[in-house]
């Protein structure tokens, strides 16, 4: 399930769908044609016609459905959630790793979604009836930070942040080797790989992706590093970390599992698997988020804590010099 918000600034006097085509080529016209048709796709939070002629000015949502999903609707379900905080317009969750965000493809309950529509009477609806609330996403095995939106007018605003870059992220994590520079930039385009469409790759024809970096701690085999996206595509920072040959520690999509354990002392070797099998995720966490409140546009920090799982290999960092 990929949902995204975007200005219909370039597509004056163009069809809705076929701007939307234009910009996801990857769509057919008739899968986008049958997404407005389903009601996925809002026009400055109105439903759409295909047919109608934009003027520029609009602020479209819309969301791509995973194939052979069919939800009527999201049942409620007593799901933990830790609220870092709540106001009468949004809510901050420190997503714990293992929660998928929304139902896709296998996966109907059980998500934060579900979760999010047990606890909470009011949530926006401008992404459709599958993201209550969810102004964007995290990873399953990625911890950390969540902005959640209560009603539309307050969505709106704080996914016009995330489009015009406006919105600070901090991202802590744990990766293999040792980087060559104390903080840098990582900019390349990312884009979904053809031979397989759950992963994604370097590309220059993808879609621009920038990451700054900064390091924390380093050792002989692991590193902590602080990861700023100034960009938000999907897995980014897992693309880029593993584009440097600095894989995420966990992280089995792209290199930074058991694969990456050859040629070490056995001492060395044992205590890197100890500490993969103790975490059974990537060691990513969305640490910090800085936005405009939506309603009084006064900046707002939230954080939430390393997890200990995460910590606990940070802490073993020196360890693994021998």
């Amino acid at each position: 399930m990929t949902s995204k918000t975007l200005s219909a600034v370039e597509g004056e006097g163009l069809r809705l769908d076929k701007f939307l085509s234009n910009q996801l080529p990857e769509l057919s016209r008739t899968k986008i044609q049958k997404m407005i048709n389903d009601g996925l796709v809002f026009l400055n939070n109105t439903e759409a016609k295909a047919s109608l002629i934009l003027d520029g000015s609009e602020f479209i949502a819309y969301t791509v459905p995973d194939l052979n999903i069919n939800i009527k609707d999201i049942s409620p379900q007593e799901i933990p959630l830790e609220i870092l905080y709540e106001d009468n317009f949004i809510i901050a969750i420190n997503k714990q790793p293992g929660l998928i965000v929304h139902p896709g493809n296998g996966h109907t309950s059980g998500t934060l979604a579900n979760g999010l529509v047990y606890y909470f009477d009011q949530l926006s609806d401008l992404n459709g009836f599958l993201r209550p609330g969810i102004v964007h996403r995290l990873d399953k095995d990625t911890s950390g930070v969540i902005l959640i939106a209560k009603d539309n007018a307050s969505h709106r605003k704080l996914a016009s942040q995330f489009q015009n870059r406006t919105i600070k992220k901090e991202y802590f994590a744990i990766t293999w080797g040792i980087w060559k520079d104390f903080k840098g930039s990582i900019n390349n385009a990312i884009k979904r790989k053809r031979s397989d469409p759950t992963s994604y790759h370097i590309d220059k024809e993808g879609r621009e992706a920038v990451t700054n970096y900064e390091l924390i701690k380093q050792g002989q085999y692991l590193s902590s590093i602080t990861f700023y996206p100034k960009t938000g595509r999907t897995h980014q920072i897992r693309v880029h970390s593993s584009s440097m040959n600095h894989p995420i520690f966990g992280d089995n999509k792209y290199g930074g599992g058991d694969q990456k354990i050859k040629g070490f002392t056995p001492e060395v070797n044992k205590l890197l698997k100890k500490l993969l099998n103790n975490i059974g995720r990537q060691a990513l966490h969305a640490k910090k988020i800085v936005f405009k409140h939506p309603d009084n546009d006064k900046l707002i920090s939230i954080e939430a804590p390393i997890p200990l799982d995460i910590k606990n290999i940070e802490n073993n960092i020196d360890l693994t010099n021998g």
